[in-house]
């Protein structure tokens, strides 16, 4: 993971995962809670699946098909959360997805990196739009996404599996020229 990015905020550092990082996926991906509001951490969450999940990060960064970051703490070095980008080449577009283990909720974390990773995908990726979405059930992560300057694109009703319930997704994105227009670049 040498030409993986590292990126920086104010208490956050954003790096490659590394296979070292497991068992603190696993704990905290595997809370009920977390796996609960996402759409593709199962749970309960076995062993093995944190490494083989973080084996796949190094080959999507290389052909360009998505970055994942371990959002670490910058006092602590602890691992909080998850963060990443899947990235659709053709449409110059990413889909914002990521998790935050349950001690770290509700202190800005998830915020304060997305604005970084939103940051890094339209200036170093040169991305043309990010767009996110989060199971209207799950209204924390819809605030991390209006905070961070996505703006409403629709509701997908029932658009999603999860645990045998479809669940409707609210739907958000920004374009490139409105993040650049709000951040004066």
């Amino acid at each position: 993971m040498n030409n993986y990015p590292k990126l920086n905020t104010k208490r956050l550092l954003l790096r490659g995962f590394q296979l070292s990082d497991a068992a603190v996926v696993q704990k905290l991906a595997g809370a009920y809670e977390v796996a609960e509001t996402t759409l593709n951490i199962p749970h309960p969450y076995e062993s093995g699946m944190a490494e083989t999940w973080i084996s796949t990060h190094q080959k999507q960064f290389e052909n360009s098909s998505g970055v994942v970051f371990a959002v670490t703490l910058k006092e602590s070095n602890d691992l909080i959360a998850a963060m990443g980008l899947g990235i659709t080449q053709r449409f110059n577009r990413a889909e914002l997805g990521y998790w935050v283990g349950k001690p770290y909720w509700g202190q800005g974390y998830a915020t304060e990196a997305a604005t970084e990773v939103l940051r890094y995908g339209f200036q170093n990726l040169k991305l043309n739009k990010i767009y996110a979405s989060h199971m209207t059930g799950n209204p924390a992560s819809g605030r991390v996404i209006q905070k961070i300057g996505m703006e409403p694109e629709g509701l997908l009703k029932q658009h999603a599996l999860k645990w045998d319930q479809f669940v409707d997704l609210a739907a958000y994105g920004i374009l490139a020229e409105n993040w650049r227009s709000s951040h004066e670049i």
